[in-house]
């Protein structure tokens, strides 16, 4: 068997796996600066486990081929010591009469396994009786057994015995140089086959790894063709059960987005269809104004084109609050508001109109919020209560607690609402059969919008005595109460 050669292999790359597997659009491919991609991750993490099984087994291999070689070996040093005796026993006579011999005994095999063995045979008197070539003129040691020891600048390793009758000792050494070079080739020689099947190996995991992921790139390609026209939900065949989830979510997701995108091409056109009564009413007033010439029919005309420009004022006002209030997920900024100071500070906002408008049943109350998003939803309130109750009628407000619960209310004494009504009151847009054709049907969606975003509820109802009472209730936890 020839002494070991090195060899090289080139390591197997993932990174031109990735040029293949990920793509710079897709659905798992990460973009440049993020973390690496499914495909990679996985094959750089099982080519780097394969490697380090690999080398955890090399060394494992080395260690116990170094140590049955030692066994081996010092068998060998053994059965040599015993052949030894055995010729000592035999020319005992020669030996006992001093004939000892400097040449070698037995002469050199050229073997790349041979072992430069020296021996020493001493008398019990202390006499070097026979000795190898170049075995020194001294014991070799001092120990009986096994022992290692230095010889010519090199670690050997020894074997000493007695004679039965303990007439003579035999000692018998070699390098343990020659026990390295034993360990290291039978080492080489299994895993030899391991390294010329890391290449094997490498592919076969990176197919296994590309085969099971294939599903999820089709699902990634499905995804990138996807348009804002079809949000239709994807299809689950074909996906493992581990990717399920995820599927779900995504057609969960296509599916609020669709909600979304209905909801936002019904308020476009809800919202162009109401500005374009008021717009037309005011070119139609403009034009009579221009054409008049009267002037009280040019004035009466004027106020209705400020009348018309108010409305439409209004409405813009509505929709530009109702599309800042849609995208919010909760307030970013909650503080503590005090109830009874809040409904306070809008009635004295009131002026002409206060001396309709009255507190009662006034608590202490504290809600975690927006003071400013609350404001504008008790002016709603309070502005639909006056535009549909009589002139006259008192409108009444308060701040009350039920089963600790804070509630904001405005009661009026108007013409109520029919009750198959009452449910599509906060839709947008939404005006019921006794309304005013004046509003413009966002009022109680908006109220309703702040209400979520404070974790209450808005509640509307008829009153048994007549009118409509619109409640703000919390169901949340972060509020503080008092009496």
């Amino acid at each position: 068997m020839s002494p070991p050669r090195k060899r090289r292999f080139a390591a197997f790359s993932p990174q031109g796996a990735k040029q293949h597997l990920g793509r710079p659009d897709g659905f798992l491919e990460s973009t440049a600066g993020t973390s690496a991609s499914l495909h990679s991750r996985l094959l750089t993490s099982l080519l780097l486990a394969t490697l380090l099984v690999w080398a955890m087994a090399g060394v494992v291999s080395y260690l116990k081929a170094r140590h049955e070689a030692g066994e081996l070996l010092d068998g060998q040093l053994a059965q040599s010591s015993k052949l030894l005796m055995a010729q000592a026993e035999h020319e005992r006579d020669d030996l006992a009469k001093g004939f000892a011999f400097d040449e070698e005994v037995v002469d050199r095999v050229d073997h790349p396994y041979e072992q430069p063995l020296e021996f020493q045979i001493w008398g019990a008197d202390g006499r070097l009786l026979l000795k190898s070539n170049d075995a020194p003129s001294v014991p070799l040691s001092r120990e009986n057994g096994y022992t290692d020891i230095q010889h010519a600048g090199k670690p050997w390793r020894m074997f000493a015995s007695w004679s039965p009758d303990r007439g003579f000792q035999v000692q018998v050494a070699e390098p343990l140089a020659g026990r390295e070079r034993l360990a290291l080739e039978v080492a080489m020689q299994v895993g030899l086959p391991i390294v010329l099947a890391l290449p094997l190996i490498a592919l076969l995991i990176f197919w296994a790894v590309r085969h099971p992921l294939r599903p999820l790139d089709e699902l990634a390609d499905t995804v990138a063709t996807r348009t804002a026209a079809n949000l239709t939900p994807l299809q689950t065949g074909a996906l493992p059960r581990e990717v399920l989830p995820l599927t779900a979510a995504l057609n969960s997701l296509l599916g609020r987005l669709n909600q979304a995108l209905d909801g936002e091409r019904r308020f476009t056109a809800d919202a162009a269809h109401e500005l374009r009564t008021p717009l037309a009413a005011i070119q139609i007033q403009a034009q009579v104004a221009l054409a008049s010439r009267d002037e009280d029919g040019r004035a009466h005309a004027l106020e209705q084109v400020l009348a018309g420009t108010r409305r439409a004022t209004r409405l813009v006002e509505q929709l530009l609050r109702l599309a800042r209030l849609d995208p919010l997920a909760g307030l970013a900024a909650a503080r503590p508001i005090e109830l009874t100071d809040l409904v306070r500070q809008v009635v004295e906002e009131l002026h002409p109109d206060t001396g309709r408008v009255r507190m009662e049943a006034v608590a202490n109350a504290t809600v975690a919020g927006d003071a400013d998003l609350l404001r504008v939803a008790l002016r709603n309130l309070l502005d639909n209560a006056l535009r549909y109750s009589p002139p006259d009628s008192p409108i009444a407000l308060g701040v009350s607690m039920e089963n600790a619960a804070p509630r904001l209310w405005v009661e009026d004494n108007g013409p109520g609402v029919p009750a198959a009504e009452l449910p599509r009151l906060t839709e947008r847009f939404y005006r019921g059969s006794e309304a005013a054709q004046s509003g413009s049907g966002l009022g109680l969606a908006i109220v309703a919008r702040i209400a979520q975003l404070h974790g209450a509820r808005l509640s509307l109802e008829n009153r048994p005595e007549g009118g409509l009472r619109a409640m703000l209730v919390w169901v949340g936890k972060e509020t503080t109460t008092g009496c």
